[in-house]
């Protein structure tokens, strides 16, 4: 039997229009062929060169974060949307896991470099976004596996 507590749906949308907003500031810097993000820190000429001729092209690289972000925005709407509950629970969570390692780490480095300052270049009102970030994502866990655990019968 499913528990059919109304979970707060909120949060997932809240995170979705957050990635969202990231994918679209991605693909501005994509169509520009520029690294970083817009009101981030600024990266530099030789890093950008370094990274174009080393790792992969700029714009290329900008364009799989759009995506990466596009899919994020997806996983976190289909926590509360009926199409997305009919997901196996193990399936939705361990990418639901997988999305706080790789989110709550780069939000962490904002936060880190916002309060303490790590060289990167995020400012303290990104350190707050960061938080936000990952407060946003373990709520949107929480209350997708409150709203699908089993109870007994």
């Amino acid at each position: 039997m499913v528990n059919h507590v109304h979970p707060r749906r909120w949060p997932a949308y809240a995170l979705a229009v957050l990635f969202v907003g990231y994918a679209a500031g991605k693909a501005v810097f994509a169509a520009q062929s520029r690294l970083g993000f817009p009101g981030g820190p600024v990266v530099s000429a030789a890093e950008h060169e370094s990274y174009a001729r080393d790792v992969m092209g700029v714009a290329t690289a900008q364009w799989s974060a759009t995506a990466t972000g596009l899919l994020a925005a997806c996983l976190a709407v289909a926590t509360v949307t009926t199409l997305g509950r009919r997901v196996p629970r193990t399936m939705m969570l361990l990418a639901l896991a997988g999305m706080l390692l790789a989110v709550g780490a780069g939000a962490m480095i904002m936060v880190v470099d916002g309060f303490v300052g790590i060289g990167v270049g995020w400012q303290w009102y990104h350190a707050i976004l960061g938080l936000v970030v990952i407060g946003l994502l373990l709520e949107t866990i929480r209350s997708y596996a409150t709203a699908t655990k089993r109870v007994a019968a």
